[in-house]
């Protein structure tokens, strides 16, 4: 099946475009919101080949597809057939009353995780690209430092050549926050982006340093600072930005509108977002850093291993709900405060042990002689080492449902040694072993370990907990 069959036979079963208001993707998955969900063919969907999953969650849909695929198939729905991309209504009043109200089913809870997400997940890319390029700089980095490779001449041009492209994206991802937080909220992109631009700006030390907020001794223990408050700060800033925008709006003229609405609502959400929101943001930020500590940073190896397998163990129920995007800002914490992210090693062991447990559970299927079984996992597999797990979630351990709780039993033990050995990524996105460059370098040999230590732990828990009839009958 093509991807334009694909997408066609998608958009029939959710019950046409005309029941679809919003059309996003993140890696692995189409992602819908809808007005109806009663004229959703669930059961269709998930037979259609290629289909990898369906999550259902309120009007909220996700269809699980794979790398690639899933933005292949997204960007024909919404070029080739018609679905709004950005939730834009046109057909009228009645249209427009239904999709609020459609919108209005989902619960808090999940409103703030799906924009957190449609905030993040057009930047991935950006941000996998980035963290490899800034991986293999340091990498490089290193080895001149050891001598291994000469601190001149070709390689300090790659060297610097990487840091360039690395840091192109991640020097300024206050700015590619705020102008995707700004679509989010209903305002205006550009003066997003510029309200994240503020928060970055050096201009920032030379007030704080004129109201006496600036700690020359230790910078980062300042009121305000360059940076405070992150990109928390960013999104809440921006999220009031909307807020005056659209008041403002209201009020002035429309021969004013162009020039006056801009201006007044960067002077008011600028002043109220540097002497404000950053300095609160910052003491939120610096708290969460601190909580973090002493939970998946901790120099006690005990805490380290209980929170490191607990976490793994733990993760991959988030993933089904689609709830770990939420996890994004958390790691963007990380990466401002500490250079590196902590949590992200430690919960991509949740996939290795997915890979354990299929290695198993095939074992079992041909002692047993599951022709079919073994189909699927050796279709499955490949995809799993690189730290795709939704074909082997889907197609075999959810399925049977014991072997995915055994998965992230074994998986805890890969998270805990990672957690315990400290690894650091330079940014997040794959799992796997494709998640390797994105390592730090002195973390790259202890995450590959950590991911052995996964692999094993979900092949034996699993082996010996599933029964031959379990997997006979699959």
């Amino acid at each position: 099946m093509t991807n334009l069959e694909l997408a066609k036979a998608i958009v029939k079963l959710i019950g046409g475009k005309e029941n679809v208001i919003k059309t996003a993707n993140c890696m692995t998955r189409l992602r819908l919101t809808l007005k109806d969900t009663s004229t959703v063919n669930i059961d269709s969907l998930k037979n259609i080949e290629g289909v990898l999953g369906v999550i259902e969650n309120g009007n909220y849909l996700q269809v699980v597809l794979g790398p690639g695929k899933a933005k292949k198939v997204t960007d024909i729905c919404v070029e080739e057939l018609g679905l709004p991309r950005d939730g834009i209504v046109t057909e009228g009043w009645k249209e427009n009353k239904e999709a609020i109200k459609a919108s209005q089913k989902e619960n808090k809870f999940k409103k703030l995780v799906n924009t957190i997400a449609n905030i993040f997940i057009p930047l991935i890319p950006a941000i996998i690209a980035a963290g490899i390029f800034n991986g293999l700089g340091s990498l490089i980095s290193t080895l001149q430092g050891q001598g291994t490779l000469p601190a001149e001449g070709i390689w300090k041009a790659i060297q610097l050549m990487f840091a360039l492209i690395g840091g192109g994206f991640l020097s300024y991802f206050a700015i590619y926050t705020g102008i995707n937080s700004a679509k989010q909220f209903g305002a205006t992109e550009a003066l997003g982006g510029m309200l994240g631009a503020i928060s970055i700006s050096a201009n920032i030390n030379a007030l704080a340093t004129m109201l006496g907020l600036f700690n020359e001794e230790i910078p980062l223990n300042s009121i305000l600072t360059t940076g405070k408050g992150g990109i928390i700060g960013v999104i809440f800033g921006v999220y009031i930005l909307a807020k005056i925008e659209k008041s403002i709006r209201k009020k002035i003229p429309d021969v004013l509108d162009l020039i006056l609405t801009p201006l007044l609502t960067l002077l008011i959400t600028g002043i109220i977002f540097v002497f404000i929101i950053m300095p609160v943001a910052g003491f939120l930020s610096d708290g969460l850093v601190s909580v973090l500590s002493v939970i998946i940073n901790s120099s006690n190896p005990i805490v380290s291993v209980i929170s490191g397998y607990l976490l793994s163990a733990l993760f991959l129920p988030m993933v089904l709900f689609g709830l770990h995007h939420g996890l994004i800002p958390i790691y963007a914490v990380q990466l401002e405060a500490m250079g590196g992210v902590s949590l992200f090693p430690v919960l991509a062991m949740a996939g290795a042990g997915q890979v354990g447990a299929a290695i198993a559970i095939y074992f079992i299927a041909r002692k047993v002689k599951n022709t079919r079984l073994q189909k699927v996992i050796t279709g499955a597999l490949p995809a799993g080492f690189l730290g795709v797990g939704e074909p082997l979630i889907y197609g075999v351990t959810l399925p049977m449902f014991k072997p995915f709780i055994t998965a992230g039993l074994g998986a805890g033990f890969g998270g805990a040694y990672v957690m315990l050995t400290h690894v650091l990524a330079t940014a997040w996105g794959p799992s796997g072993l494709v998640a390797i460059p994105i390592m730090q370098p002195s973390s790259m040999l202890n995450y590959f370990i950590g991911l052995l230590v996964a692999y094993i732990g979900g092949f034996i828990i699993t082996y010996f907990a599933i029964k031959e009839s379990d997997v006979k009958n699959a």
